[in-house]
């Protein structure tokens, strides 16, 4: 080795201005298979997690759709009842109406006032 070469190599060791220091790893690290098992058996529970707890909510939606159905029907029911004291109401009072109007005399009608 001669001193030009020793020199020229010491110098190459050293960053420059305008020059990357580091020196970048092209190598990808890999997983071995027992981690890989472990990352697979977390990523099943973690699934399984979600899928129950979507489970349960539908589960706790369905018992407040099955309770405001029950709450409609009743409700129909009470209003049909309503509709029918109504109209019963209704005749009632048409028929009183009638009664008196029965009792009344037409009036013919008489000459202009003067």
């Amino acid at each position: 080795m001669t001193y030009s070469t020793s020199l020229s190599m010491g110098k190459s060791r050293f960053a420059m201005r305008g020059q990357n220091a580091v020196s970048f790893r092209n190598e990808s690290r890999r997983l071995g298979p027992v981690t890989n098992a472990i990352v697979l058996i977390v990523l099943i529970c973690l699934i399984g997690l979600v899928y129950l707890t979507q489970v349960t909510k539908t589960n706790a939606y369905s018992y407040q759709i099955e309770e405001l159905q029950t709450k409609q029907t009743s409700l129909k029911e009470e209003q049909k009842d309503l509709e029918l004291t109504a109209a019963r109401l209704r005749s009632i009072d048409s028929e009183a109406v009638a009664k008196a109007s029965a009792g009344l005399v037409s009036v013919a009608p008489s000459g202009a006032i003067e």
